[in-house]
């Protein structure tokens, strides 16, 4: 796995980095167990208070074989600027200040009883980053499903599959040249949690008490530098015994790529748990495949030509067939 420079982190590298209040590491770490997507991303501050502007290299200057007592006509390249846009998602969790009291450690009892405020962002953080769609909700940022959405697209393969019951496989190489997760300029990266106290609200007939509120909120986007560097798999079958995937699409794939060098970064192929698990009947039934078990993060997980497979369960099985 290749070493990152410094300026590109995860989300644990991140919270060892600010000043939380001793909860925001537990949170990372939540979000990792669950969501390997998010385990994997790098982040960097983004350069606008809205997100992150890149200049993309679109055109190599013209050369001249030059000739006795002839010139070498002038040329320059040509470049162009892509602005990739943050959302915020905020939650609030109240918890009747009684109930906190009634179960001594109330500190530890208010987290128990917000977890799953950490667990719903969770979940709609990394199928965001394959589904969000601007054009359909602008206060959210652009996912790579809306940056790959036919099969005209570049670096999209088609395995085939046709109606709605369809699913992708994503390769994806994080990186600083290639992928990465933005924040906005003079923000704080990844979850944050900040306990506001005890506040007085109401329930379902106005009636009042006091109860312990905690906002969450994060504020996150997705800056693809160089398209070149993903690929979807799409049109993948899933209402049948097995789902339509082999090792030739991931072949196909990898062969998309400029080069297998990850520039700077890591890469990983992302798929729902039910194409993981059918991987994993194709690396016993074909054992020369390809497919087998790599490390990352100290541990061994399934690959193709040491490529891990990671799992995220927000990626879609009813997906549209791409045309």
């Amino acid at each position: 796995m290749a070493v990152l420079g410094a300026d590109f982190l995860t989300l644990a590298d991140w919270a060892k980095r600010v000043d939380p209040d001793g909860t925001v590491p537990d949170i990372v770490e939540s979000l990792n167990e669950t969501n390997e997507i998010l385990d994997d991303m790098l982040f960097t501050e983004g350069n606008l208070t809205t997100g992150h502007r890149t200049t993309i290299r679109t055109g190599l200057p013209s050369l001249t074989w030059r000739k006795l007592n002839y010139g070498v006509a002038q040329s320059k390249s040509r470049t162009a600027q892509v602005d990739d846009t943050c959302g915020l998602c905020e939650g609030v969790a109240e918890v009747d200040e009684e109930l906190a009291n009634l179960n001594g450690n109330s500190a530890s009892f208010l987290l128990s009883e917000e977890a799953p405020f950490v667990e719903a962002m969770s979940q709609e953080m990394a199928g965001g980053l394959f589904y969000f769609d601007t054009d359909v909700n602008p206060e959210k940022f652009l996912g790579l499903a809306e940056r790959y959405p036919t099969l005209a697209t570049s670096n999209v393969i088609d395995a085939g599959g046709s109606g709605s019951d369809l699913t992708s496989v994503w390769l994806v190489t994080w990186g600083p040249k290639t992928a990465f997760g933005i924040f906005p300029k003079g923000s704080t990266a990844g979850l944050f949690r900040e306990y506001k106290g005890k506040v007085r609200v109401t329930d379902a007939d106005n009636n009042p008490y006091w109860a312990h509120s905690t906002q969450y909120k994060w504020k996150i986007g997705l800056c693809v530098r160089d398209w070149r560097y993903i690929v979807r798999i799409a049109n993948i079958e899933t209402g049948g015994a097995t789902n339509i995937i082999d090792h030739e699409l991931l072949i196909k794939a990898i062969g998309k790529l400029p080069s297998m060098r990850t520039l700077g970064g890591r890469m990983a192929f992302y798929m729902h748990k039910d194409v993981w698990t059918d991987f994993q009947i194709l690396s016993v039934n074909k054992p020369n495949a390809g497919l087998g078990w790599t490390e990352i993060y100290g541990q061994k997980v399934l690959g193709f030509w040491g490529v891990p497979f990671r799992q995220v369960d927000q990626l879609l099985l009813t997906e549209d067939a791409l045309t």
